[in-house]
């Protein structure tokens, strides 16, 4: 019995050896023979309702009208300001605005800022786009920040840029979006992956 039992357990393992050894090519049909109507594992696997591959869509997170409305807004202050230059950048801004910017006083006023931007987009170029938005829970008012390009093309035709990050605060003045507050500041130098102290 002892003998039996060995024998096929021998001949089982050694069955895979041996036709790994065998050329199988004659055996395989080629692939136009392979269809639903002539081979059944194939069309139950057509037939059949679970999909062989699970599709999982990247997430994407939900913005809020709120802040789309937002997002809409500095995208369109940033157009207006790279066509129209300092007029078109002072013309957003409501009657008690400010801005702050690097190594100056802040500027308070509609009036005072339209002075201060007096900029011509033929020389100079400020553009910009937000990397993010908070729409507040009035939804009177909320704030974009981003990334901010200030190119200054000189006689000579030569351009030098500047860069940096912007928040921009928003407020509805009678029923119409204003910019209560414009800061920006340099972009720090770069680090080369080394963490700043």
């Amino acid at each position: 019995m002892k003998l039996l039992v060995a024998a096929l357990l021998l001949g089982a393992l050694s069955a895979p050896f041996a036709v790994r050894g065998q050329s199988t090519a004659p055996s395989i049909p080629p692939p136009t023979a392979a269809n639903p109507a002539t081979a059944p594992s194939i069309r139950g696997f057509l037939n059949s309702t679970k999909s062989p591959f699970t599709f999982t869509p990247m997430k994407v997170p939900q913005l809020s009208p709120g802040v789309l409305e937002l997002l809409k807004l500095e995208g369109e202050f940033s157009a207006a300001v790279v066509s129209g230059g300092g007029k078109a950048f002072s013309s957003w801004f409501a009657d008690d605005g400010v801005t702050l910017n690097n190594g100056q006083p802040a500027v308070q006023g509609r009036l005072s800022i339209a002075a201060a931007a007096n900029w011509n987009p033929a020389t100079y170029k400020l553009s910009w786009y937000a990397e993010g938005a908070q729409m507040g829970p009035s939804n009177l008012s909320g704030f974009t920040w981003g990334h901010y390009d200030a190119t200054t093309i000189g006689k000579d035709g030569k351009s030098t840029t500047t860069s940096g990050r912007y928040i921009t605060f928003w407020k509805k003045v009678h029923g119409q979006w204003k910019v209560a507050l414009d800061a920006s500041a340099d972009e720090p130098p770069p680090t080369n992956g080394m963490p700043t102290p």
